[in-house]
């Protein structure tokens, strides 16, 4: 059982472990952490419940053969969380000291928590453009993934916007739906690599817009995206050149769509790791290591859903690294405590626990590695 009591410098308590992220990763490791009677804190960060609370309709996750509201997904997964003793803290990170024990993390409200283990589940935040409306619009008519909302344009007219690798497999996978997929982009050349760019233009429905940019998206939440205006220049990147000189041979475009599609990339969320000893990959990712695992060069802690995920991008996905972070931290932990000399607290295994399963070198068990 987690021991709250111990502290830091007889000052402040220790937690087993703390969960960075409060998306679908973060509360699925806090399930299967609190149900091995771990008792983890949860730091829920800026945007609480991650970029599925952008999501209105969600139908490709288990068990919701009706679909269920990206919002409601994440209230229940908190609410089971809680029932097994998940401590949830509005509060986000922006500093972490990993290179002692206990792990030291300072929060934005200038509160410093330490923690035994430490589980980063902080998501990857999709890019977007700055068009009017699109705050709004989010999550009615305007995606940031084909994925999981392309179903709901069958019979559409949709715009792609973005020039790389992600917005052409975007636009790949809605031509599966729409009628028509317009990829706009704000140069005259696609960055995407030479397969994915010709896969796209060779496809019969992906039509190009070229040196043109999204500058305002119409609709309401009530309708939907209903429409969109475009702006272009000869020399691309149209938005620079409003308000000056070069404004003057920009073209607007008023046109009628059902849903908008950014595929600008997406940012990882590691600020805070960035002066520590973690590993991260040139975009940010945090890198775990090779085979069925969430851990990552340090010791102690792992990594969950999109922010070690840049392929995938799945809730699906996202709950299942959310538990193996878990299974592999309440691992470790125990590892720590056998070479301490005992388990973690008076000398008895917590109910939620796998018994003699665990690696004494804090490895998962075979039989879940498979």
């Amino acid at each position: 059982m987690n021991d709250v009591t111990d502290t830091h410098d007889g000052v402040e308590p220790v937690r087993d472990v703390a969960i960075v992220g409060s998306g679908v990763a973060g509360l699925s490791a806090a399930i299967y952490v609190a149900r091995a009677d771990l008792e983890p804190l949860v730091l829920e960060g800026p945007e609480p419940g991650g970029q599925l609370t952008l999501t209105t309709e969600v139908e490709n996750y288990l068990g919701f053969p009706e679909g269920v509201g990206g919002m409601e997904l994440i209230r229940r997964g908190k609410e089971q969380a809680e029932r097994f003793g998940a401590e949830f803290v509005h509060g986000t990170v922006e500093a972490a000291d990993l290179d002692g024990r206990p792990f030291e993390l300072e929060l934005a409200n200038g509160d410093t928590l330490y923690t035994r283990a430490l589980i980063v589940a902080t998501g990857a935040s999709a890019r977007w453009v700055g068009a009017e409306n699109e705050d709004e619009l989010m999550g009615y008519g305007v995606s940031t993934c084909a994925t999981c909302d392309g179903a709901f344009h069958r019979g559409d007219d949709v715009l792609v916007i973005g020039g790389g690798d992600s917005a052409m497999e975007e636009a790949l996978f809605l031509a599966k739906f729409a009628d028509s997929v317009t990829v706009v982009h704000r140069r005259d050349e696609l960055r995407a690599s030479e397969i994915m760019a010709g896969r796209a233009r060779e496809h019969e429905q992906i039509y190009f817009r070229w040196n043109a940019e999204l500058l305002e998206i119409h609709g309401s939440r009530e309708d939907g995206v209903t429409g969109a205006t475009l702006v272009s220049h000869p020399d691309g990147r149209p938005t620079e050149k409003l308000g000056t000189d070069a404004g003057e041979d920009v073209a607007r475009e008023r046109v009628d769509v059902g849903g908008i599609f950014y595929g600008v990339g997406h940012v990882p969320n590691t600020d805070f790791l960035r002066e520590t000893p973690v590993d991260l990959d040139d975009d940010g990712h945090l890198p775990t290591e090779t085979g069925m695992t969430t851990r990552t060069n340090v010791p102690g802690v792992f990594g969950a859903g999109d922010v070690m995920d840049p392929r995938y991008r799945q809730a699906v996905t996202a709950a299942g690294t959310g538990s193996m972070a878990a299974l592999d931290a309440e691992a470790w932990l125990d590892a720590e405590a056998e070479r301490a000399g005992g388990d973690r607290a008076d000398g008895e295994r917590a109910d939620g626990d796998r018994g003699n399963d665990e690696r004494a070198d804090g490895e998962a068990p075979e039989a879940l590695a498979d």
